[in-house]
């Protein structure tokens, strides 16, 4: 049996363990972390191109995005092992434990399994496991046959390896779909789906067919403004360029010669605006042979937005969707991933939910199962105040909003109504949220994990288990070296939400302020906008 029947026939004990005692019927649960007497390893890794990584702030530290996988330790059988680069702070872990509803924190700690490698390097983090083959029989030693299945940030050929060695199958769509979550593969799929999606081009491998493609689009849109060029691998709007038509209008396809206008576009690209921090065209363009690249047109509009819709493939096939967001996007022109709030805005969640379910049944018959995500663009029309919804991107993989979701979801016990697109509590309480990776500034550097843990204790800044409400935090390793850290706002309202995130944000300014008059360090921050 080779290497991708192995991996398949493994892939397919979860759709035997997702079955009901009464045959060929399925749980409900949404997946099969809700079910109990399970050993669940945790394998947080980025495995995306590195040098795209290491532009993202702290990128190292996202490997705690996974911690909200520990509240599943609530079910009293269930055993995790989390595995990080490096040493977690103890109370970190605390932390999430404490958030445990009706389950001592002993109990809890006793089934809970941490290994760190004590590596630093870019390597993705499951390549790093697989260097050390006494670490990888290790942890196979410690997952019950039968027992165990293995999760992770993004499903790729090293995962799958990893879940070879140790004989427990990956709770993820297989490598083999990658291409389907790339930039192009995405395209191909909204195309399949007939969903609307900008005009652009599939991969291109070297820049003359780069420019080849943006000269075709032009000419195909001569009234384009600007245009995206983006690495077909990047994620979290790192490896985007913009690059601007308008200075260069009297080069436009219909009005000189076209050799013309490919000389000046060639010229052209040196000029993008890159929205990765300190990317160039001379750091961008040796990507593009290794990574791929295409081209789509720049979506203009004064009030524009960029939700998304969230789904589950279950292992059998059936589809779900679970969530729809409105991001908060960043960088130069508006391309980076910042944060987001729960759920979209009631005019179109309806839309995007049908939408990706669309895509989710065609990425279903793919074969892809665990998590997805759509990416949107919606144009407000000033006169008719109806918008228009573009798709962007489908990410297979854990994104930016799956943590902040998952986390309302296991602290709630509560459940995703289709209908309204809401999420309702057990006691039929809608719930919001505002949530961010990107809270940052100068003057939170130096503070530890601890200090944090004493503001939240005076403050009252955790989470009420009795109202379920209050903010939740995270990346919290990454906030003494760089200032930075991810928080999730829960309320009753958007309103509330929004008024938990601004408290926790002013307690934070009021307790890192004497530092700054200490260091006589006048500084200005300008807060994150939430606004819609």
């Amino acid at each position: 049996m080779n290497q991708g029947d192995r991996f398949r026939e493994l892939q397919n004990q979860l759709r035997e363990w997702t079955k009901s005692p009464i045959e060929g019927q399925l749980w409900q649960s949404l997946d099969i972390f809700d079910q109990d007497d399970y050993d669940v390893l945790v394998v947080p890794s980025f495995s995306v191109d590195q040098e795209v990584g290491a532009k993202v702030t702290g990128f190292l530290h996202y490997e705690e995005r996974l911690l909200f996988s520990l509240i599943r330790l609530r079910n009293p059988k269930t055993r995790v092992i989390y595995v990080t680069a490096l040493p977690l702070c103890p109370i970190i872990i605390d932390y999430y434990l404490q958030l445990l509803p009706g389950i001592p924190f002993s109990h809890a700690r006793d089934r809970l399994m941490q290994v760190s490698i004590y590596d630093s390097s870019l390597k993705p983090l499951t390549q790093k496991i697989l260097d050390r083959p006494r670490l990888v029989d290790k942890i196979g030693r410690a997952l019950r046959p039968n027992k165990s299945y293995m999760v992770c940030y993004n499903s790729t050929p090293l995962e799958q390896e990893l879940s070879l060695q140790l004989n427990i199958p990956l709770l993820a769509a297989s490598p083999d779909l990658l291409d389907w979550g790339s930039k192009s593969g995405s395209r191909q799929i909204f195309a399949e789906c007939q969903l609307p999606h900008p005009d652009g081009s599939l991969t291109v491998s070297n820049t003359s067919d780069l420019v080849t493609e943006l000269t075709n689009l032009w000419t195909r849109q001569p009234d384009l403004s600007r245009i995206v060029v983006k690495l077909n691998e990047g994620f979290s709007g790192e490896g985007n360029a913009i690059l601007d038509l308008r200075p260069i209008q009297g080069y436009a396809p219909h009005k000189v010669d076209l050799a013309i206008t490919v000389k000046v576009l060639a010229e052209q690209l040196a000029e993008m605006s890159f929205q990765g921090e300190g990317e160039t065209w001379q750091t961008f363009e040796p990507r593009i042979p290794e990574l791929g690249a295409i081209v789509e047109a720049f979506i203009e509009g004064e009030i524009k937005r960029s939700p998304s819709v969230q789904g589950y493939i279950r292992p059998s096939g059936e589809v779900e969707i679970v969530s729809t967001h409105d991001q908060i996007l960043g960088g130069a022109d508006g391309q980076v991933y910042e944060g987001c709030y729960f759920p979209a805005d009631a005019d179109y969640r309806w839309q995007l939910q049908e939408m990706g379910l669309l895509v989710g049944e065609a990425l279903a018959e793919k074969g892809a199962i665990e998590r997805y995500g759509v990416d949107f663009i919606t144009v407000q029309d000033p006169e008719t105040k109806t918008w228009d919804i573009q798709a962007i991107e489908i990410n297979l993989r854990k994104g930016g909003t799956t943590h902040p979701f998952m986390t309302l979801r296991l602290l709630t016990n509560g459940t995703f109504d289709y209908d309204s697109g809401e999420f309702l509590s057990q006691q039929d309480q809608a719930k919001y949220y505002i949530s961010t990776d990107n809270l940052q500034k100068d003057q939170y550097a130096g503070l530890l994990p601890n200090d944090l843990m004493d503001i939240i204790a005076q403050e009252g800044l955790h989470f009420d288990s009795s109202t379920r409400t209050g903010s939740v935090f995270h990346l919290m390793g990454a906030l003494s070296e760089f200032g930075k850290l991810g928080l999730t706002s829960i309320g009753n309202s958007l309103e509330e939400a929004q008024a938990i995130y601004d408290r926790v944000v002013a307690v934070l300014d009021r307790e890192t302020a004497i530092d700054l008059v200490e260091n006589d360090e006048e500084k200005s921050f300008l807060p994150i906008n939430w606004n819609k």
